[in-house]
């Protein structure tokens, strides 16, 4: 999930004055709703959850990861955020201005398109995600959740609690627990303190509900994101 094919070598190498490195840091927030959106980011490394928020609520709707973009939808018009974007796995990125990355796109058609291509798995993934809450149950989402963040980063440890995971999800806390040992019972999963790290990734997907495949289907058939580095020639 969320690989890349080698086509941006053909880019041109000005691009690379234009990106700025950044460190991720937990809890740092990228985007925020109604703000003015003024940076598009290239994971390179940890996890960044995109969430919708009202009313003094939470609800994710995507996990975005290596290689994965925040805020490429921008690329396509409008100038405020609609969701939330916050970073809950350290790491690192590269982050362009939206108007050098628009002036980029209109200069390689072919950036373009795959950039496009990435934003429309993303789009399924959202719009997957909405419906998975509403249609299966929380063995099945719990299992889903954790294939598709260990695939995003590309780990198999992830820096999660199970009041993180009752959040982003919505599901009542004791459920979250019950759930996990039973994964842990099995030989799925092993829970630490602080960390939760997935023994059996194969027998795992087997639990997760549809959503899983067909999300990981989305992205690899589209051109998924862009790698920064690659950018910078």
């Amino acid at each position: 999930m969320l690989s890349c094919p080698e086509f941006l070598r053909t880019a041109s190498r000005h691009m690379g004055e234009c990106l700025e490195p950044i460190v991720l840091k937990e809890r740092m927030v990228l985007q925020e709703p109604k703000r003015h959106v003024e940076h598009v980011y290239f994971v390179e490394s940890g996890l960044v959850s995109l969430r919708v928020v009202a009313a003094g609520s939470m609800l994710e709707t995507a996990v975005i990861g290596y290689r994965g973009v925040v805020g490429a939808s921008f690329l396509w018009g409008g100038h405020l955020s609609t969701h939330q974007s916050v970073v809950f796995f350290p790491g690192s990125a590269y982050r362009i201005r939206v108007e050098e990355l628009r002036r980029l796109v209109e200069e390689r058609p072919e950036i373009r398109e795959h950039l496009f291509e990435y934003v429309q798995a993303l789009t399924f993934q959202c719009v997957q995600t909405g419906l998975c809450g509403v249609r299966h149950d929380r063995e099945q989402r719990l299992a889903s959740w954790l294939c598709l963040a260990s695939d995003a980063a590309d780990v198999r440890v992830l820096p999660v609690t199970h009041d993180y995971l009752s959040s982003v999800l919505g599901l009542r806390r004791a459920g979250v627990t019950q759930t996990l040992s039973r994964f842990e019972e099995r030989g799925l999963i092993r829970k630490m303190r602080g960390v939760l790290e997935i023994d059996e990734p194969k027998c795992l997907e087997k639990r997760a509900c549809c959503c899983y495949k067909l999300i990981s289907g989305a992205y690899a058939s589209s051109q998924s994101a862009i790698p920064a580095k690659e950018l910078m020639g």
